[in-house]
């Protein structure tokens, strides 16, 4: 299990949102691009970030779940996707799938599924996971509206819980005479929607009780004094780095510099332009690690 732990690194010293909106940035940024060379300098700034605010044993517990899971995206592929032209497999008839040809076309486009599968799972929930405070989300959050954030947060917690709810209204409604042995659509829905009420009203019910006891408070919540700061060095810093890596993807799109075609056959070009993106991009994503001042904070 993947846990956040306060670390001395810059992205644990920027404030919760900030070091969410730059994990939200390099995901974004892994969605937006198909070209190899893209998506290599992309995996670069995310290992690179992981390993410089110190989740690189995060990284490396979640990609022992996140490889399989790309390679079977990339075996799947080009299992099912009958386009492209260059032939490297003839699996024959296969009953109702008919003819099965494996193209380089498909194992190539497979490949970079996967790798965008591995990249986002690595961003997305590693590294977010790793250097996101949630507690102080939720005490931001909380400047909006306390009640919801600890009803949120709650409702969140309470799933076992809404679980054997569940097991429990549809061991009693088999109970009734009449009964179906199984419930159909409408009875699943009804159970659904008395485990979604129950789970709402229970943790309102504990935020309200926590709130009148003071855990709603500032005072009362870790890293509550950060939430008065005025923005850090390192909070201005990865701020612009998000931006600066949606502003680099987008404009690449824009442009067309780094385009990929996967069919009908590969097209990948690769020039001065796409290194230069692809140098800026890594530079842009671990820039604001150069600065270490404050990281104790």
């Amino acid at each position: 299990m993947i846990a956040y732990e306060r670390r001395a690194s810059p992205l644990h010293a920027a404030r919760a949102p900030v070091a969410a909106a730059y994990a939200v940035a390099l995901v974004s940024s892994v969605l937006l691009f198909e070209h190899p060379l893209a998506l290599v300098a992309l995996g670069i700034a995310i290992i690179g970030a992981g390993v410089l605010a110190g989740a690189g044993p995060s990284l490396a517990r979640a990609a022992l779940f996140a490889i399989p899971f790309a390679i079977i995206i990339a075996v799947i592929n080009p299992l099912v996707v009958r386009e492209g032209l260059t032939v490297v497999l003839r699996l024959g008839e296969l009953g109702p799938l008919g003819q099965l040809d494996v193209t380089a076309e498909a194992l190539e486009f497979g490949a970079i599924l996967g790798l965008r599968a591995l990249l986002v799972m690595l961003a997305g929930g590693a590294l977010l996971a790793a250097t996101v405070d949630a507690d102080e989300v939720l005490q931001r959050f909380r400047r909006i509206s306390a009640h919801s954030a600890l009803t949120a947060a709650l409702a969140v917690r309470l799933v076992p819980v809404l679980g054997r709810d569940a097991r429990r209204l549809a061991d009693a409604r088999r109970c009734r005479p009449g009964a179906a042995a199984r419930p159909g659509p409408a009875e699943r829905l009804q159970i659904v929607r008395a485990v979604a009420t129950g789970a709402l009203d229970r943790a309102l019910d504990v935020a309200a009780t926590l709130e009148v006891r003071g855990y709603a408070t500032p005072a009362a919540t870790r890293g509550a004094r950060r939430l008065r700061e005025p923005w850090s060095r390192h909070d201005l810093a990865f701020a612009a780095s998000a931006l600066g890596l949606v502003a680099l993807a987008l404009g690449a799109r824009l442009v067309g510099v780094a385009t990929f075609e996967a069919y009908p056959r590969t097209q990948a070009p690769v020039g001065a332009a796409e290194i230069v993106l692809a140098v800026a991009l890594v530079i842009v994503a671990l820039l604001p690690f150069a600065d270490r001042r404050g990281v104790e904070r």
